[in-house]
């Protein structure tokens, strides 16, 4: 017997026994030792507020429709962000003892068919922790720089770096998605990185991680009102867009970031990165918005300096590139990318790491903001799982 988290309702987290079948002809099992936790996706179904809650959504039309909702609680297996270890193979695609990254969401172990579910084998020289990243996180945010080099070139593009390899990038959001983007954007020849957020200490690793930092106060905040808010519905007194045009200059009446990439799930941190922009600049949004747009001002920076808003979801990546870039070459830059920087990352963006029994807790607190991380990753202790298999056999 396995374990699988359950949001039971919301608030309401627990750990559920699974039983996890047998390997299958052509299958293999995987023991988890480490699990990564979304701060923003899987909150929100322990907040209630994830879209998949309250909808149908019809994949052939691309739309949320009223009816019978796509989730109902318990919610179980979120997550997509676990390494393994191999423990049982009955195919020659990976081998006993290999070190995989996979999405098979929070459980301490899984049984996976290679035809369906994608994993990839960690090198040995990568610190395993950090393979938390490989499979999907990583990817989210190179997709980000993809859709960037896209904007750019089009189908011609070449390297990940096409789109910021020196350009003056602004980044909004000083959580992981943010932070790791910002890396990618630094590691592929960014002329300037600067990470804006309302949090001190976040900007603190955006600079240990070699990015510049810009505060924005209340971008992360609970709800203001509106007698609190300036033009662009940011912070009256506080526009870290006026700081920035102030040091980015491209030429007369032409000042701001080349491209912004927005990583705050709120609608002001999405008014915020257009401000940030130059003239006819990209944001490129990779956010997930749950709450209305009260905030996004159309009529002002976005119609009078002619901007593009790109949305970069991992689902997809930009038009006429997805036989050059799938998501198996999305991970291996990912890892290139953690070769290169992920002793910073390992130091500065991993803030927790907890067992596995704790993670109900963890997740509860953290949608109640009684606890506040950077990256938390869960640590299961795989022979735990090992002795009961010894056990059930031996019963």
């Amino acid at each position: 017997m396995g374990e699988v988290l359950s949001i039971d309702a919301p608030g309401r987290v627990s750990l559920a026994e699974e039983k996890t079948p047998d390997v299958p002809e052509g299958g293999f099992r995987v023991v988890t030792a480490y699990s990564g936790v979304s701060a923003g996706t899987e909150l929100t179904y322990v907040k209630g507020d994830n879209p998949y809650l309250g909808a149908s959504w019809d994949p052939a039309l691309g739309l949320f429709l009223p009816g019978t909702p796509s989730a109902d609680y318990p919610v179980r297996g979120i997550g997509y962000m676990q390494v393994g270890e191999v423990v049982e193979t009955r195919t020659r695609a990976v081998r006993v003892g290999a070190r995989v990254a996979m999405t098979y969401g929070h459980r301490t172990e899984y049984v996976a068919d290679p035809l369906k579910d994608r994993f990839v084998e960690l090198p040995d020289d990568l610190d395993p922790l950090l393979g938390v990243y490989v499979a999907h996180m990583g990817p989210i945010c190179a997709n980000g720089l993809l859709h960037a080099a896209a904007d750019l070139h089009g189908a011609a593009v070449r390297d990940l770096g096409d789109g910021v390899r020196g350009r003056r990038v602004a980044v909004v959001g000083a959580g992981v998605v943010g932070l790791v983007t910002a890396s990618f954007a630094l590691a592929r020849g960014a002329a300037e990185v600067v990470v804006v957020d309302e949090t001190p200490s976040r900007l603190e690793v955006a600079a240990a991680l070699g990015a510049g930092g810009l505060g924005a106060g209340g971008l992360g905040a609970g709800e203001l009102d509106a007698g609190d808010l300036g033009a662009g519905g940011q912070p009256a007194g506080e526009d870290p867009a006026v700081e920035l045009k102030r040091r980015w200059r491209h030429g007369q009446d032409d000042r701001g970031a080349d491209v912004v990439f927005q990583c705050r799930g709120r609608t002001r941190a999405l008014a915020l990165g257009l401000r940030l922009l130059r003239p006819q600049g990209t944001l490129i949004d990779l956010a997930f918005y749950t709450e209305g747009a009260r905030e996004v001002r159309l009529g002002e920076e976005f119609h009078h300096n002619g901007l593009s808003l790109r949305c970069a979801q991992i689902g997809r990546v930009p038009r006429g590139l997805a036989h050059a870039w799938d998501r198996e070459r999305l991970s291996y830059e990912t890892i290139a990318l953690l070769r290169e920087r992920g002793s910073l990352l390992r130091e500065h963006l991993v803030t927790d790491v907890a067992d596995f029994a704790d993670a109900p807790r963890l997740l509860a607190d953290l949608a109640a903001r009684r606890r506040h991380t950077l990256q938390a990753v869960l640590r299961h202790d795989s022979s735990s799982v090992l002795r009961h298999d010894v056990d059930d056999e031996s019963r």
